[in-house]
C-alpha cells in the first residue's frame, strides 16, 4: 500500500484482544511494507558496517606503501558511500510510508467504528478519549510501526557483522561476539519501570485531554455562570502532573540512553587495549585493529535501534490499549439473519411500548437519562450486558433483554444498515458536521422529502435568512453557506432545528425525536410540531417530549414510569384521569398533589382536573396569539 492509494478499500477486521495483539495485527497486515523496510535497512546498515573493512585497507595499504590496493579500498569505500545514500534515502521513505499507512489504518477503523455506533459511543467512551485516540495514540502507534522494520534489519546488521568480525579476526571479533548481547540487553532491567512511568503519563496525558475537551465544548456555559477560571484551573494543575509525569518518564529513559553509552564505552577501551596489546607483539595487522575497533564503533549505530523500539513499545502499548477500549465496542447486536428493511408497529417488550404505524406517538418519562436509553433501545441498540461492579462490558448483548420489533421484526437480527433505515433516532443534542447546509442535508435517504420541505417542516425560515446574509461567499443562497464544526456559529435552536430538517430528509420508516423541540419558543415549538406531523403523516413517528404543545399534537401519548409504560391515551385524556403523568407535564410538585383534593386518585374527574386541562396552553390557542 503507497499512500497515494489511501484509503484503504478495507481497513480489515482488527485484533482486540489487548494492545500487543492488535500491533501484532497491524504489522502482520503491513507485512510488505515491513519487508520492504528491512530490506533497505539491511543494506543501509550493511554498507556502513562495509566502511571499516575499506578503511582497514586503506590504512593496511599505506603501511605496506602499495598504491593499487590503496585505490582498491578508495574504490570499495566510494561504492559503500553510493549504497549508504541509496539505503538511507530509501529505509527513510518506505518506512515513513509504513507510519502513514498505519496511522490511516487506524483512523480509518475509529471512523467507521463511530459510524456504527453513532451517539452511542460517547455514552460508552469519553469524548476526550475519543479525541486523544485519533491525534495523539495514533502517532505512538505509527511509530511503533515504523520502527519496528528499523529495528529488525539493525539486528540483522548485528548478527551478520559480529559473525563477519569473527570470521575475519577471531582473537577481537569473539570479544565483539560476546558483548555484543550485554550492550543490547544490557537495558532490560530498567524497562519496565520505564514502561510504567510512560503508562502513567499516557493515562494523565489523557485526562487531561478529555478535561480540555470538555471544558472547550462547555465553554459557552462556564462562561455564563462565571465558572470558566475554576475549570482552566482544573486543567492547570493536570497539565502540571502531566508534566511532572513527563519529567519522571524522561529520566529514565535518560537513565536508559547513559546505560547506551557506558557499555559501549567501556566495550571500545577494553577492545583497544587488548587489541593494541597483540599489534605489539605482532599478532595481529595495525590494519586490522583498525578495522574490528571502526566495525565496534559503528556498530553503535544499529544498537540505538534497541533503545528507539523500547521507547516507541513503551508509549505505543498503553496507546494501543486505548485504541482496542474504542475498537472493541459493537453494536452488542445478535447475529444478522435479515438484509432487508422491515415495516410495521415499533414495539419495545421491555418497557411495553407501542408505537403504531402510520401514528404520532408522544412519550412522556418523568427521567430524562431513562428516556435517551429508551430512544436508544427503540434504535435498535441491544442493553449490554452489566458486570458485577456496575461497568459495561462492551461487545455482548444481554441474552435476557428481549429486542425492539418493527413490524413483529428484531432489530437486533438486521444488519446494521438495515436498521438504521428502518429506525433512525435523533438525540437530544444532535452534532451538525461543519460544511455547507447542502453538504449536511446531503445524507442517506428515501428520496420522498426534499431538503425544502425538510426545512419547512422544521421552520428553518429564520434560519435560512440568517445563512443567507452571514455569508459572502454563498452568493445569496443559503444552502451553499458554511456552517461551522458543530454548528457552534447557531443559537441552540437553529442547530436543533437544522438536525431536526437532515433527520426529516432521510424519511426512515420509524424516526425517533428525543426532545426535538426544547431549545425553542413556544411559538416555534407549535408550528415545528405541527410541520413533523404533516411530514410525516403514514409515517411512524416517536418524539420523546414533555411540552404540552407537542403532546397536544400527537396521535397518542405513552406515559413511561420506572421502566413501564403505565398509561395511553390522547394528551386531554391523560391529564383527566392519569395524575403522576399531569405532574409530570405541568411541572407540578408532590405537595400541590398532595394539597389537590383526591389527587391521588388515578382515574375519574378529580376536582381541579378540567383547570389543569384549561391552564395549558393548546397547539389552537398558540396559533392564534401567534
Amino acid at each position: 500500500m503507497q499512500i497515494r492509494d489511501l484509503p484503504y478499500p478495507d481497513p480489515g477486521d482488527p485484533d482486540v484482544r489487548s494492545g500487543p495483539r492488535f500491533l501484532i495485527w497491524l504489522g502482520r497486515n503491513q507485512i510488505r511494507g515491513q519487508l520492504k523496510a528491512m530490506s533497505w535497512g539491511l543494506l543501509h546498515q550493511c554498507s556502513i558496517a562495509g566502511l571499516p573493512l575499506g578503511v582497514g585497507f586503506a590504512v593496511q595499504a599505506v603501511v605496506d606503501r602499495s598504491g593499487g590496493r590503496l585505490a582498491l579500498a578508495g574504490g570499495l569505500i566510494a561504492v559503500l558511500g553510493a549504497l549508504i545514500a541509496v539505503g538511507d534515502t530509501m529505509l527513510h521513505r518506505t518506512a515513513v510510508t509504513n507510519w502513514i499507512t498505519a496511522a490511516a489504518r487506524i483512523q480509518q477503523l475509529l471512523a467507521r467504528k463511530t459510524a456504527e455506533l453513532g451517539s452511542a459511543l460517547t455514552r460508552r467512551v469519553a469524548a476526550g478519549e475519543v479525541v486523544a485516540v485519533s491525534t495523539g495514540d495514533v502517532e505512538k502507534i505509527g511509530w511503533f510501526v515504523e520502527a519496528l522494520s528499523r529495528f529488525v534489519a539493525a539486528a540483522a546488521a548485528l548478527v551478520i557483522i559480529c559473525v563477519g568480525l569473527v570470521l575475519y579476526l577471531p582473537s577481537l571479533g569473539v570479544l565483539v561476539a560476546l558483548a555484543m548481547p550485554v550492550l543490547a540487553l544490557g537495558v532490560l532491567p530498567l524497562l519496565p519501570r520505564a514502561t510504567r512511568r510512560a503508562d502513567f503519563q499516557r493515562e494523565k496525558a489523557g485526562k487531561a485531554t478529555e478535561l480540555a475537551s470538555d471544558t472547550v465544548a462547555g465553554l459557552r456555559v462556564l462562561r455564563g455562570i462565571g465558572g470558566e477560571e475554576l475549570f482552566l484551573g482544573r486543567y492547570r494543575q493536570a497539565s502540571q502532573e502531566v508534566r511532572k509525569a513527563a519529567v519522571r518518564s524522561a529520566r529514565m529513559w535518560s537513565l536508559i540512553s547513559a546505560v547506551q553509552v557506558l557499555l559501549p564505552g567501556v566495550l571500545l577501551i577494553s577492545l583497544v587495549t587488548y587489541g593494541a596489546a597483540l599489534a605489539r607483539d605482532g599478532k595481529i595487522d595495525v590494519g586490522q585493529l583498525v578495522t574490528v575497533y571502526s566495525a565496534a564503533t559503528l556498530l553503535l549505530f544499529p544498537l540505538r535501534h534497541f533503545e528507539e523500539i523500547a521507547m516507541a513499545y513503551s508509549f505505543s502499548r498503553p496507546s494501543a490499549q486505548r485504541a482496542v477500549r474504542v475498537l472493541s465496542l459493537s453494536r452488542v447486536a445478535r447475529p444478522s439473519t435479515l438484509d432487508t428493511a422491515p415495516a410495521g408497529d415499533l414495539y419495545d417488550p421491555v418497557t411495553g411500548l407501542m408505537a403504531p404505524e402510520g401514528l404520532f406517538t408522544a412519550v412522556v418519562c418523568g427521567d430524562p437519562d431513562e428516556a435517551g436509553r429508551l430512544a436508544d433501545r427503540l434504535g435498535g441498540h441491544a442493553q449490554p450486558e452489566v458486570a458485577k461492579d456496575g461497568a459495561v462490558a462492551g461487545g455482548t448483548a444481554d441474552p435476557e433483554v428481549p429486542s425492539v420489533l418493527l413490524g413483529g421484526v428484531p432489530l437486533d437480527e438486521l444488519e446494521l444498515d438495515a436498521a438504521r433505515t428502518a429506525v433512525l433516532v435523533q438525540d437530544k443534542d444532535p452534532v451538525l458536521l461543519s460544511g455547507t447546509l447542502r453538504e449536511l442535508l446531503d445524507v442517506p435517504s428515501s428520496g420522498r422529502v426534499t431538503a425544502g420541505e425538510a426545512l419547512s417542516a422544521a421552520q428553518c425560515d429564520d434560519v435560512l435568512s440568517a445563512l443567507a446574509h452571514a455569508s459572502v461567499d454563498s452568493d445569496g443562497d443559503p444552502m451553499n453557506t458554511r456552517i461551522t464544526e458543530r454548528g457552534r456559529s447557531l443559537s441552540g435552536g437553529q442547530r436543533q432545528r437544522l438536525a431536526l430538517a437532515r433527520s426529516l430528509v432521510t424519511d426512515p420508516e420509524a424516526l425517533v425525536l428525543d426532545e426535538p423541540t426544547s431549545a425553542v419558543d413556544s411559538h416555534t415549538e407549535a408550528r415545528v410540531a405541527a410541520g413533523i406531523k404533516a411530514l410525516r403523516k403514514e409515517r411512524t413517528t416517536v418524539a420523546f417530549a414533555s411540552s404540552p404543545l407537542l403532546l397536544d399534537l400527537a396521535d397518542r401519548v405513552a406515559l413511561v414510569h420506572r421502566g413501564t409504560v403505565v398509561a395511553v391515551g390522547t394528551h386531554r385524556e391523560l391529564l383527566l384521569r392519569e395524575p403522576r403523568y399531569r405532574a409530570v407535564v405541568t411541572r407540578e410538585t408532590d405537595d400541590e398533589t398532595l394539597a389537590r383534593p383526591g389527587g391521588e386518585e388515578p382515574g375519574g374527574e378529580e376536582p381541579g382536573g378540567k383547570e389543569a386541562v384549561h391552564a395549558i396552553d393548546t397547539h389552537e390557542e398558540i396559533e392564534e396569539r401567534a
